[in-house]
């Protein structure tokens, strides 16, 4: 009996496993269309710079941000078609530029010249990314 039960839990955990693996979209929503999800990164991470650092939920806003950029850097990096348009370079700043802050300066706000940096950065790279460059 206790095998039976050990094997429908061993077949239906693989299931599990094997239907997660199926599905194009991993935990941040990123589908491996890479108009697609830059433009959702980029909306993500503009609402993410605004959360204040009072605000109860900026810890989980900056750890949720910090997942998306690195899940989104490490899938793209890796593709030298993608890793040669101007708006991945761009968007690479971007990130650098406010994964550095979020490492080196956790505890503070994040300072109007940074904001203002990589709101240009981001709407450069939108526009880039939609015209295919």
């Amino acid at each position: 009996m206790v095998k039976v039960v050990l094997r429908l839990v061993a077949a239906l955990l693989a299931m599990v496993i094997t239907l997660a693996g199926c599905s194009g979209a991993d935990a941040h929503g990123l589908t491996g269309n890479y108009v697609d999800d830059t433009m959702a990164v980029i909306t993500e991470l503009r609402q993410a710079v605004e959360v204040a650092v009072e605000d109860p939920d900026y810890r989980q806003v900056e750890r949720e941000s910090r997942d998306l950029m690195n899940d989104y850097i490490s899938r793209y990096r890796r593709n030298p078609r993608i890793k040669a348009l101007g708006s991945f370079t761009t968007m690479q700043t971007a990130v650098n530029g406010l994964a550095g802050h979020y490492a080196n300066f956790e505890n503070r706000p994040i300072p109007e010249k940074l904001r203002n940096r990589l709101q240009k950065e981001w709407k450069m790279a939108e526009l880039s990314v939609v015209r295919g460059a």
